[in-house]
């Protein structure tokens, strides 16, 4: 299956920016929410076809090493000659991880569950620290003659969902748009009409399918087009969609969806509750998830200084000046336009809570909010949350003097704080404390989420 990153990126111009890796903004009022587009497991988008009446290989579901032998055991007596256990999480590279294993006998099955399950999965969309498999999906193999790739998703540029499909699945489709972009297809639908009958046909013949694997090829490009359409969807994917070898029954095959992927509207998830149950809050980032109960907006980044700003525009171009400085953003964190003391505290407990963060920049613009108050809650955050690590502080706006004046009367009881004059000042102070600091201390993860 083709990985994705699990934010819908904004397109980078120029020099390589930060606020490049975040996602858009399409949320309204205060604060800002960045919406991401809800994913679901593999499994789940299996059931999901084959409710829509899309060809799927037989399936089960285990969060057991028990349970993944008994339904290995019932899908070889079922006829099945090979099975595949495949791990259930939200991240690409299993297969060259070791977290999808083809087995032949129960024996290996318990085998591969065993290593699942009691072992974290690290692959390149992992990062080290691997990932925790809770779920399993155990699958009857098929033999396959031949793998295409076919997704429905939109078209930012054009404005519509668009089909996508390519003769030479079983691949990344990014890794095939690079080396052969003839092979994609791309199809635009229509707004209203969606994908037509004689368009699916169409793209049937093709691809290459022949014969009666034209009509199933064209009812699944219909089908999940459907389930597109009704489900909100900003993804559906089958990667591989494969043929199976010809038989006495099939004399030209079977046409099977072998492996899927879904992604949903975030804004349209109130229509769909089915669909909202789907959500697995264990593959999710723990700290985006707390962020998102105070009405924060974060992301976790790679760098070491956190950033607390109100305003998406104004947290992006927070994160761009202290990369031009020298320094490495740690995060995305918009308090959004109240800046409320709970909100300041909260975030600065979910900033700390990162424990490759040596520094926290303060960027407040006081617009509707005046800056006095928001020095004000700056204050009592920091000292109800404590600091250990540099504090950098710059307030812009309405009373602006007084909120510097309140600052500097804290500076004895919160020495980590300084306060700046402007951004570029505010950007040039964190990145020298933090580098002033690393010198001296060890600084750094030291295992279990502990700060060195």
């Amino acid at each position: 299956m083709a990985s994705r990153t699990p934010l819908a990126f904004l397109a980078g111009r120029g020099l390589a920016r930060t606020s490049d890796r975040l996602p858009q903004q399409v949320g309204r009022g205060s604060p800002a929410i960045l919406q991401t587009p809800m994913k679901i497991h593999e499994f789940q988008a299996r059931q999901l076809l084959s409710d829509a009446g899309v060809a799927v290989p037989a399936f089960a579901v285990a969060d057991t090493i028990e349970s993944a032998v008994a339904h290995a055991r019932a899908l070889f007596a079922s006829g099945a000659k090979e099975i595949v256990v495949k791990a259930q999480v939200h991240a690409g590279g299993r297969g060259k991880a070791g977290f999808v294993k083809v087995v032949s006998t129960i024996e290996d099955a318990q085998a591969a569950a065993t290593f699942m399950l009691t072992n974290k999965m690290v692959s390149y969309q992992t990062g080290p620290e691997g990932l925790v498999v809770r779920k399993l999906l155990i699958a009857a193999a098929e033999t396959i003659e031949k793998e295409y790739y076919l997704a429905i998703t939109i078209d930012r540029a054009r404005r519509t969902a668009t089909v996508i499909a390519s003769a030479e699945g079983g691949v990344e489709i990014e890794v095939v748009a690079e080396k052969n972009p003839a092979a994609i297809i791309k199809l635009p639908l229509h707004p209203i009409l969606g994908l037509q009958g004689f368009q699916a046909r169409e793209l049937a013949f093709q691809l290459g399918f022949k014969g009666k694997q034209v009509g199933q090829a064209a009812d699944i490009m219909m089908r999940i087009a459907k389930v597109f359409r009704e489900k909100d969807a900003t993804l559906v994917e089958i990667n591989p969609l494969v043929i199976t070898p010809a038989d006495a029954k099939n004399p030209d095959g079977r046409v099977l969806a072998l492996d899927a992927k879904f992604q949903f509207d975030d804004n349209a998830l109130f229509r769909h509750p089915e669909i909202a149950a789907l959500f697995d809050p264990t593959e999710e980032n723990a700290a985006e998830l707390r962020a998102n109960e105070f009405g924060l907006s974060y992301v976790a980044l790679d760098g070491n200084i956190g950033c607390l700003v109100n305003g998406a525009g104004l947290a992006m171009s927070t994160m761009d000046i202290v990369k031009l400085h020298g320094g490495e953003p740690a995060n995305f964190l918009d308090v959004g336009g109240s800046a409320s003391e709970e909100a300041v505290t909260e975030a600065f407990r979910i900033i700390l809570s990162d424990c490759k963060v040596q520094g926290i920049l303060v960027n407040i613009f006081g617009g509707i909010m005046q800056c006095d108050k928001i020095a004000r809650a700056i204050v009592t955050s920091a000292k109800n949350v404590g600091f250990k690590v540099p504090l950098v502080v710059r307030l812009e706006g309405t009373n602006v003097a007084a909120a510097r004046q309140i600052l500097a009367d804290a500076q004895k009881e919160i020495p980590a704080m300084q306060a700046a004059t402007d951004l570029t000042d505010a950007a040039q102070k964190i990145v020298a404390a933090v580098q002033a600091r690393a010198a001296k201390t060890d600084a750094g993860c030291c295992g279990a989420g502990k700060a060195c």
